[in-house]
């Protein structure tokens, strides 16, 4: 197979581990383990990598490509990231699991059914995943991916839909109407103790 038409990323390439050309690798596969059931890994400019050997080591795997025979040639490949061609994986999920690859190019619906939009990218900053969305016209507008913020994903159905006040796109006309004292209103911040004003 050549370099994938439709790039899902799988792994990427951490540090040397020992002198025998073993990298350490972080998965974002289910099960670390199965990255090898994938067959040939792709790097961005279309390097093909085929495993040789695959261990568990705490929270990545330490793996052995062939053609890597030491920790020069494996210290030049830390940093590659390494993706499968979208047709690889299986598609027996599931109803309401999905690819995140597969959000991408999906319309964005409001509460009314109206198109808004479109999803670029699911990006995960460490605090859950975020949808990046060109919001009527506004690129690069961030939503928070959860059930509240957008509780339909149809990725048959070519689209998926937000509730605007949820994902922050509108305010809450309940918030509108709350009294406000000078410059900061008076919402409970949490107990004293709880390490002041949140």
């Amino acid at each position: 197979m050549a370099k994938p038409q439709n790039p899902i990323q799988m792994a990427v390439i951490g540090a040397a581990h020992g002198i025998k050309g073993e990298l350490r690798v972080k998965t974002f596969t289910g099960d670390p383990l199965a990255l090898a059931d994938y067959g040939p890994l792709y790097a961005k400019d279309g390097r093909a990598f085929e495993i040789a050997a695959i261990r568990p080591a705490n929270e990545v795997v330490v793996v052995r490509f062939k053609g890597v025979a030491d920790r020069n040639a494996a210290e030049a490949l830390t940093g590659t990231e390494l993706f499968v061609d979208r047709s690889a994986l299986p598609d027996d999920g599931d109803e309401g699991e999905f690819y995140h690859a597969d959000l991408v190019g999906l319309q964005v619906r409001d509460e009314t059914g109206a198109p808004v939009g479109k999803v670029f990218a699911v990006q995960n900053y460490g605090g859950g995943d975020i949808l990046e969305i060109q919001y009527q016209g506004r690129k690069g507008v961030l939503i928070p991916f959860t059930q509240a913020a957008v509780p339909v994903v149809d990725v048959s159905g070519g689209f998926v839909a937000i509730d605007t006040v949820a994902a922050g796109l509108v305010d809450d006309e309940d918030d509108e109407d709350a009294p406000s004292d000078g410059e900061f209103d008076k919402r409970p911040r949490g107990p004293k103790d709880a390490g002041g004003n949140r």
